[in-house]
This record gives structure tokens, sequence and C-alpha cells, in this order.
């Protein structure tokens, strides 16, 4: 299991800063995200070929603050994201999309973060923002 590397609320909130930024920049839109102890989904398109100067930007800025905050060395995301293509097109009804965030929202239920309550209550997924119909600018709704 790797590394904590959301301590607490103002660790997200600082993911979501450079998350805003990155969108902003890069034009990225994200339909789903769950960010948990140790790692964080994101289900986004990138209309421009810049996932890798997107993901670069995010993670050592994110990576450089969180430094910075707890006074500490660290390389807590070194060599810690995978892409996987997704394309609504594949399956004829375009539910791999829908399965990939369906796969997505459910992390907290999956690691037994939730004991009885519903994934609405699960403050760091767009499951919240789906449900209220508010939420980040960057969330495609």
């Amino acid at each position: 299991m790797g590394k904590r590397i959301f301590l607490d609320d103002e660790d997200a909130k600082g993911f979501f800063f450079r998350l805003a930024e990155v969108c902003e920049r890069c034009c990225w839109k994200v339909h789903a995200y769950v960010l948990m102890a140790n790692h964080f989904h994101l289900l986004l398109e990138t209309p421009e070929p810049n996932l890798v100067d997107g993901m670069r930007y995010l993670m050592g800025t994110f990576s450089q603050d969180w430094d910075a905050r707890h006074q500490r060395r660290c390389h807590e995301f070194q060599g810690r994201y995978k892409s996987i293509p997704v394309s609504g097109e594949r399956a004829a009804d375009g539910s791999y999309f829908r399965v990939t965030a369906d796969y997505i929202h459910l992390n907290p239920a999956r690691a037994r973060l939730l004991a009885t309550e519903p994934l609405t209550s699960y403050a760091w997924s767009s499951v919240p923002a789906y449900e209220s119909g508010k939420g980040p600018k960057w969330l495609e709704k």
C-alpha cells in the first residue's frame, strides 16, 4: 500500500486548487474524480495532446506545496501515475465511460470508508457535486 498523500482536508483542497489550475491551462474536462488517502482517480478528457505536461504540472506543483506545508521532502508521487484511455464509443451503448466513472465513484465504498452512509457523503468525490448540482467549475456536470 502506498504512503498517504492526503493527510487532511488542506491537502485535498490544495490538490483541487492545482487541478483547477491545470484544467484551465490545458483545457481538461474532468468527468469524475475521487481522492483516497494514498491515491486519486480522474476521468478526464484532454482535447489537446497534453496529458503528460498537465500531469507533470499537477503532480509537481502539488508535491512542492505538500512538501512545504508538511516541512518534509518526500517524493510521494514519484512514478505513481498511469493513464488508461477510455472511449465512450467502443461499446455500442458507450458504457465503458460510465463503467469507469462508476469504478471511480465506488472506491470509498470498496475501501469500506462508508459504514452505512451513502456515496454522497464522501466529500472528496464528484458524487456529491453531481447530487447537489454544485461543484467546481472544472467538473463537467
